[in-house]
């Protein structure tokens, strides 16, 4: 009986049927690879231990999976100091000396962020320290080798919006909440009637290149941007706790310990980034506005509308040359509001606040919570004249001994 349909025909289907199940099965495969290495890492970022270990019985290959920094699971723990999730990690056999791209071990990430007890858990199972990270804190950028733009560019069909919601905006974009590979992510989405303004894609890819180069536990993470199609998006850790400003409207003011433990985290954020060999500084405390420094005397004349008003140096409000010491002022304003619960002068809207500042008015102490060490280096970073303000190191000292 002649069906019309040759054997060699009926083979060749066959086998293309095979290739494409086959093909298609790999795809599930490896999608449900990614998915679980986006997991383990996710739970020992969020101290769950007991996920972590869930996983480890499911797979125990996880231990030693990485992510596109070649971090594993025990880099993560061991930076934020998560004893209970290293312990876990360890005793299912994780490489306790592996290294991520910039070569640092477990143990050297928990000895750049300070993390004694996880120092001692590390040593005691063989963990040895090279690479970056150096035996105490130096604040520092880590600068490359630099990854690929394959291996950050993010595919925008990735990204899941279905149940997203703004959590912050700016100037030039918005921050959503969004999804992507099955794990929580902040978006920070450009504007679309922005996106082809010549100079928010300067500052935009400006944002993306100094990101990509840092990697540090008081800097959120960089996973990735969009920067082939539009929107442009780029995408970062999602910290559930929100920015300080939610945090102080659900709190309230915080003790001096708390703001003394938020502060050291500013001072050595700031440094960090400003350690750069080009001098990269934050000149927003708010959505980032990143201007390269080629000399660290350098002063800028920029619009009084850089910023955020109610944080503003007198002499930016007032169109006047400034240098980083801007950052100082800014930096005070935030350790009153942190200290008093609210914005400084909160009865004013943001540009008369700004206004009546540049006056030389300051914010009145009424918080029992300001120790007298407090208030002088507050007092100092505030002072009119930007060359009595003191620096970010120096700030980063007096807080210490605090």
């Amino acid at each position: 009986m002649n069906s019309g349909t040759s054997d060699g025909e009926l083979a060749a289907r066959g086998s293309s049927g095979r290739v494409s199940s086959t093909s298609s099965a790999e795809k599930k495969k490896e999608k449900a690879r990614v998915s679980r290495t986006s997991m383990i890492l996710w739970h020992a970022h969020q101290n769950d231990a007991g996920a972590v270990r869930k996983l480890l019985e499911e797979d125990r290959d996880l231990v030693n999976a990485r992510d596109y920094d070649s971090r594993t699971p025990l880099h993560v723990a061991s930076l934020h100091g998560w004893i209970d999730v290293a312990k876990c990690l360890l005793e299912y056999g994780a490489d306790v000396n592996s290294q991520d791209r910039w070569k640092n071990t477990p143990l050297a990430d928990a000895e750049g962020a300070k993390k004694h007890n996880m120092i001692e858990l590390l040593k005691s199972n063989g963990g040895l320290s090279y690479g970056q990270s150096g035996s105490h804190f130096e604040p520092k950028l880590v600068l490359p080798p630099l990854p690929n733009k394959c291996d950050w560019e993010v595919d925008p069909s990735e990204l899941d919006f279905s149940s997203s919601n703004i959590i912050g905006k700016g100037s030039f974009g918005e921050i959503l909440k969004a999804s992507w590979r099955g794990t929580p992510v902040a978006v920070k989405r450009i504007l679309p009637s922005l996106s082809d303004d010549r100079l928010v894609i300067q500052d935009f890819r400006h944002e993306v290149n100094l990101l990509v180069k840092l990697r540090h536990p008081n800097i959120v993470q960089f996973l990735g941007a969009v920067t082939d199609k539009k929107p442009l998006m780029l995408i970062t850790e999602y910290l559930k706790g929100g920015d300080l400003h939610q945090y102080l409207k659900e709190k309230g003011s915080l003790t001096a310990s708390t703001a003394v433990s938020f502060a050291l985290d500013i001072a050595r954020n700031v440094l960090l980034v400003n350690s750069s060999a080009d001098h990269l500084k934050v000149g927003d405390f708010g959505l980032s506005k990143l201007i390269k420094v080629q000399n660290c005397h350098d002063v800028y004349k920029m619009t009084g509308e850089t910023g955020s008003y109610r944080y503003m140096a007198p002499e930016v409000f007032k169109h006047r040359k400034y240098d980083k010491k801007v950052d100082v002022f800014s930096f005070a304003m935030i350790l009153y509001e942190m200290l008093e619960g609210e914005p400084p002068f909160s009865n004013y809207e943001p540009y008369e606040a700004a206004k009546y500042v540049a006056a030389g008015h300051r914010p009145s102490f009424r918080s029992k919570s300001y120790l007298p060490e407090l208030r002088d280096l507050t007092d100092k970073c505030w002072a009119a004249d930007m060359n009595q303000r003191p620096s970010f190191l120096d700030i980063l000292k007096w807080l210490e001994k605090m």
